[in-house]
């Protein structure tokens, strides 16, 4: 893993998601349905962060896939300046709007070339984002004019829960100023979400390991992160879900010791699926583990598992992954 070790499918949900399984057209991610809203002057606290909005941001760079997506989802895109970070690949839903941004870096930008850019607002997805060595810190930029937004799963107090993905989408509407469409999103989305419950409602949870990366340890899914409560919701049991952060290290002896009998997989940047797969199947320390044995795999986008628009459609995905069986 990279900077996400210091910090902590459609994304455009399905009208309505059949249990488990079924595919539909989804609808236009874009949601620019209507002139934006009003509700100013509109105060937030966001990460111990207080700020007055007396009207939407208009010239905002989002630094991190998943926040990205989540302007993109609530027809912000024409709001957006640039962007950086892109950890796996864009979906086809997004692709357009994605593709009109311009990327102002393949990781972080420096200060210089985000100031460059010359925001009024800068939308964070790890406290990576606002690093204090790069002169990023939301100080720092508060003091160029700049206001800041920092993902609510960097500072969410407890675990990490879908109310979480509901409050991040609810807030960042109401600052833009498109409250309807962040309610009609959440309306989608907690469909979607309590139509895998039913189809999961008689299922027994099945122990899962969450393998993201790592050769001498495994850095894996804790149980403070959305991606907890995702296994939870889509029949499993995080075999770390004591381990008190969103991401962190464990030991192989963890692993075996803990049993889990699927392990899901994490994809995103130049290690590839079969290359983590390679890694666990040929580890002679991991062969009595049952997910190993029996070579079962579950596999999630990186983008899917971090608090963000696609997380409660991952839920249906990952939940045919984990029980195939109560999908037939």
């Amino acid at each position: 893993m990279s900077l996400r070790r210091h910090a902590l499918i459609p994304a455009a949900l399905l009208p309505l998601l059949l249990p488990l399984a079924a595919c539909s057209t989804t609808p236009d991610p874009v949601r620019a349905k209507g002139p934006a809203a009003g509700g100013f002057p509109y105060t937030v606290t966001n990460c111990g962060v207080k700020t007055t909005f007396d009207a939407p941001p208009k010239r905002v760079v989002t630094m991190n896939q998943h926040v990205t997506e989540v302007m993109i989802e609530l027809g912000l895109t024409t709001s957006l300046v640039g962007t950086a970070w892109l950890d796996d690949a864009v979906l086809p839903e997004y692709k357009k709007a994605y593709d009109s941004v311009p990327v102002i870096a393949e990781e972080y930008p420096s200060k210089e070339k985000l100031l460059a850019a010359d925001p009024d607002f800068v939308y964070g997805g790890y406290v990576s984002a606002f690093a204090a060595k790069d002169g990023r810190t939301r100080d720092d930029l508060k003091g160029a004019g700049i206001d800041t937004r920092l993902n609510l799963e960097n500072c969410a107090k407890g675990k990490t829960s879908m109310d979480d993905v509901f409050r991040e989408v609810t807030e960042v509407g109401r600052t833009f100023g498109v409250a309807d469409r962040a309610a009609a999103w959440t309306a989608e989305a907690r469909t979607a979400l309590a139509a895998t419950a039913a189809a999961l409602e008689d299922v027994k949870p099945v122990p899962v390991f969450v393998y993201d990366s790592g050769d001498k340890t495994a850095f894996t899914a804790g149980g403070k992160g959305i991606g907890n409560e995702m296994i939870e919701r889509a029949g499993g049991r995080n075999v770390f879900a004591d381990l008190d952060k969103s991401f962190g290290d464990a030991t192989w002896e963890q692993v075996v010791a803990r049993a889990p009998e699927v392990i899901v997989i994490y994809d995103y940047g130049s290690t590839t699926v079969a290359q983590k797969k390679k890694r666990l199947l040929e580890d002679p320390v991991l062969r009595d583990v049952p997910a190993v044995k029996n070579k079962r795999f579950a596999v999630l986008p990186l983008s899917d598992a971090v608090l963000g628009v696609r997380a409660p459609a991952a839920v249906g995905r990952l939940a045919d992954q984990l029980h195939p069986e109560a999908g037939e």
